[in-house]
Parts: C-alpha cells; sequence; structure tokens
C-alpha cells in the first residue's frame, strides 16, 4: 500500500542524477527532477490507453489543491470525460473569450443596429461609447467586467450631472450584454441590476420659459447677443415657429421653399415625435433671416453648421449656450419656446387645434400630411404672422395686450 504523500516528505525529497517520483496513491504523484523541481501529476486510463495530467508545480500548488486537482479529474473520468481534454477545451474557451472583448460586442452590436437607427442615432451612440465606456472597458474580456466596474462607469457620468446620458448609457450597456449573449459571446449580463443604483433626473413639471409680461426684456437680451449668428437666428427661428429644438437646430435647406414661405418637414424626420410629414408656414422675419444666411451656408446641407464641422448641424447644446450668455440660463429652454408660444396663442384665443397642429401635435390618423391639403395650413399661416409681428412689438416694447378673441383669428 502506497504511503500517502506528506508536505514534510515532498519538501525533503532530494533531486537525484534522473527524474523520480514519489506516489501518492491510485496515480497520484509528485516527481522530482534533477534541477529540483518538483511536479504534480495524475496518471490515469481512458479509452484503454494511459494518460497523464499535470496538476502544478510545488510549492507554487499546495498538495491540498493539488489533491484537489486529483479528486476533480477522478469525477471527470466517472462521468466518460477526458481530463486532459476538458482542459485542453477550457483554455480555449478562455482564449477566445479574452478576444470577446466590450469593444468587440459594442462594434458588432452598433453594427447590427445601424440599418434601423437613425444616422443622429448612430452618432449619439458611439459618441457616448467613445467618451464613457470604451476607455476603461473596451479592452476588458465581456465576461471579466464585474456590475460593480459598470456601476463605477455610470457614477462617473453622474457626477457631470448628465442623469439622462447615464440612463441612456445603463440602457445601452444591457443591450449590449443581451446580444453578446445571444452571439454567444459572454454567458451572463452584469448590467441587468443597474438600474436599482441609478440616480433619476426628476421629470420637469414644465419646460422653463419666461411668462408673456417677462417677454419684452427677454427679447430684447436676445436681439442684443453678439455671439454667432447661427445659434441666434436658430433661437428666433424657433420662436417664430415653435418646431421642436432638434429639428430647428438640424434643418436643411433642402427642405425649405422660401418662395411659397413654407419649412415642409419630411415624414420619419429625425427628431419629429411622429412619423408623418409636417408643414410650418414661415413668416416674413423668418424669410428674412434664412435669406440673409443662405450666402454663408447655402452650399451646405444644414442651414445652421455645426461650430468645428460644416457637415453637422449645430450642437444640441448651442441655444442653451446662448441662453446662459445672455443671462437666461435655467430661465427659457429651446423647448421652452413651445410652451411660450402654444401659451400666448391660446392666450390670444387661436383655434386650439390650430395651435396643436402648428406644435406637430395630435392623431396622426387625421393627418395626411399632402402638400396642398396641410391641415389649417392657410388659418396657421396667418396665425404665425400675426404672432412674428407681435414678437416685433414685444421688442420695441409696445406690444398689444393679449387679449382673447373672440372667434379665433380668421
Amino acid at each position: 500500500m502506497a504511503t500517502r504523500l506528506s508536505d514534510l516528505r515532498i519538501r525533503n525529497a532530494k533531486p537525484g542524477p534522473k527524474p523520480y517520483k514519489i506516489s501518492g496513491g491510485r496515480g497520484f504523484c509528485i516527481c522530482v527532477m534533477p534541477d529540483g523541481a518538483k511536479y504534480f501529476r495524475l496518471r490515469y486510463r481512458y479509452a484503454g490507453k494511459e494518460k497523464m495530467i499535470s496538476l502544478g508545480v510545488y510549492p507554487e500548488v499546495s498538495l491540498k489543491e493539488a489533491e484537489a486537482g486529483a479528486s476533480h479529474a477522478r469525477s471527470l473520468l466517472r462521468q466518460g470525460v477526458n481530463p486532459s481534454e476538458d482542459r485542453r477545451e477550457k483554455k480555449l474557451a478562455l482564449r477566445q473569450a479574452e478576444r470577446h472583448t466590450f469593444a468587440f460586442a459594442s462594434s458588432l452590436w452598433v453594427e447590427h443596429n445601424t440599418p434601423r437607427w437613425k444616422p443622429a442615432t448612430v452618432e449619439k451612440v458611439q459618441q457616448y461609447l467613445d467618451k464613457d465606456l470604451l476607455p476603461s472597458l473596451g479592452h476588458r474580456p465581456l465576461g471579466n467586467i464585474s456590475p460593480m466596474e459598470l456601476g463605477a462607469v455610470l457614477e462617473r457620468i453622474e457626477k457631470r450631472k448628465a442623469l439622462n446620458v447615464a440612463k441612456k448609457t445603463r440602457q445601452w450597456l444591457s443591450a449590449i450584454y443581451g446580444f453578446a449573449i445571444a452571439k454567444g459571446l459572454t454567458s451572463s449580463n452584469p448590467a441587468i441590476h443597474l438600474r436599482s443604483i441609478a440616480l433619476y433626473q426628476p421629470e420637469p413639471k414644465n419646460h422653463a420659459h419666461v411668462t408673456i409680461e417677462e417677454l419684452p426684456k427677454f427679447l430684447r437680451a436676445l436681439d442684443g447677443y453678439r455671439g454667432s449668428e447661427f445659434v441666434k437666428t436658430c433661437a428666433w427661428l424657433g420662436l417664430w415657429t415653435a418646431n421642436r429644438p432638434g429639428v430647428t437646430r438640424s434643418l436643411k435647406w433642402s427642405e425649405l421653399d422660401l418662395e411659397e414661405e413654407l419649412w415642409i418637414i419630411p415624414k420619419g424626420r429625425e427628431g419629429m415625435k411622429r412619423g408623418y410629414q409636417h408643414v410650418t408656414p414661415l413668416p416674413r422675419q423668418a424669410i428674412e433671416a434664412l435669406r440673409q444666411l443662405h450666402p454663408l451656408t447655402g452650399k451646405y446641407e444644414y442651414v445652421f453648421i455645426g461650430r468645428n464641422d460644416w457637415r453637422k448641424p449645430l450642437s444640441d447644446g448651442a441655444v442653451a449656450g446662448l441662453m446662459k450668455a445672455i443671462g437666461y440660463g435655467g430661465k427659457q429652454t429651446a423647448h421652452g419656446f413651445r410652451h411660450l408660444v402654444s401659451t400666448a396663442l391660446n392666450e390670444k384665443g387661436y383655434d386650439p387645434d390650430w395651435v396643436e397642429r402648428q406644435l406637430a401635435h395630435g392623431d396622426p390618423d387625421e393627418i395626411r400630411g399632402t402638400y396642398n391639403k396641410a391641415v389649417y395650413l392657410d388659418q396657421r399661416r396667418k396665425m404665425m404672422q400675426e404672432w412674428a409681428d407681435y414678437l416685433d412689438e414685444a421688442l420695441r416694447g409696445s406690444p398689444q395686450k393679449v387679449q382673447k378673441k373672440s372667434g379665433g383669428a380668421g
């Protein structure tokens, strides 16, 4: 009967001129080499042939650890599994997993979704991947990233008060891991519980905007702005039309019919909440401002070109920067123009349906969006010209008092 191996016996084993082994029973042994190295090994039979598997080098691997390895190998044999093949497959899977990095998975995810996303969405996703996720996670194997690490990434975003970005990033992380699981790149999703630690941005009761009484002072501040004319005109256009800020700042020359004084926002346009075409009448003041810009940006796609790249529109923070510069940061937002216009037109007594259509609200089943039958176009054309004229009066400091109209504007 073989003597059981002990740590003392292994420690005291001296090297000889040739390798020799000290048996621990049932094929388990330690081989002592002439150079003094000591290797744990297990000899076994599989498919009628004698095999051997290494269990580590002493003392880096302890006797207890080596015995546990031998026990596991015997357990595999009882299940009909070759321990050496099992180890080889696991090493291969590990090398494969190391190649399946977060950067690799996220690029496949973006590529997969690009055909169904709008170009602006692709750009936004890639922007936040490059800025917030890839620098710290890109090189990491998917399976090695823990929920705590993902949480730390989101906390860094939250600390800069970008809570909406953090929310989007959390959703994208979970989507990337879900995609990677479906593609066999990893087996678990460490992002699924991140919602429980997220900070939430309170939903604003309303987008900040000045009151009708505060309007003249605000307009004088806006008119006195001496920064970018592109940003200034973009803000005015939001006031003149009440279109959504994202749609306004990304206005394309191809959408304008200056002769007919119309802005025709095509079906499926980025930034529109509904999928139908929206026709916006342009008041005289807007036409004049756009004609003045045409020599500067008419050769480009966008009316309001980006500060650093003429191939892109103004950034979504451009108008907010203007508001801050003129002393209205937090008091008036680009989206707040829509609330301001809606409030003023309703108080003036215009037909609520006209106002709702001007804001591109309403049931898409009711709106066919054809050019010649745009909903309430004639009525809205007159209404928005009267509104632009009212803004001119307010700028000069002599606006007419807002009064209810008995039958709506004609």
